[in-house]
């Protein structure tokens, strides 16, 4: 595994080298070299909405500047992993689960 963490939920979440490279060479080379902010986002988010379109993926969001890292995970059972990661000015629409305390 490349990276492996507990999440604020309390789920196992890993990814693979393989699908780091994946998202970070073809889909958002922009995640490059971020590896800390993922890990943060995951284990400290400002946000956390559960997918319209599958109960099982959550999107975790952690504000960067003017842009938020979104780390979009399925979870299986208290395990995880991460779909896609990539950078948002907006939240999408789903069911919010936690939101950190202003």
């Amino acid at each position: 595994m490349y990276l492996s963490v507990t999440s604020k939920l309390g789920n196992k979440i890993r990814i693979s080298e393989e699908r780091w490279k994946l998202i970070i060479n073809t889909k958002h080379p922009e995640i490059r070299g971020k590896e800390n902010e993922v890990h943060n986002a995951l284990i400290d988010p400002d946000e956390v909405r559960v997918s319209q379109s599958d109960p099982a993926v959550f999107l975790y969001y952690k504000w960067q500047e003017k842009l938020s890292l979104c780390v979009v995970a399925k979870h299986v059972n208290g395990d995880g992993f991460i779909i896609t990661i990539y950078f948002t000015d907006r939240i999408k629409e789903g069911k919010e689960i936690f939101r950190r305390e202003s």
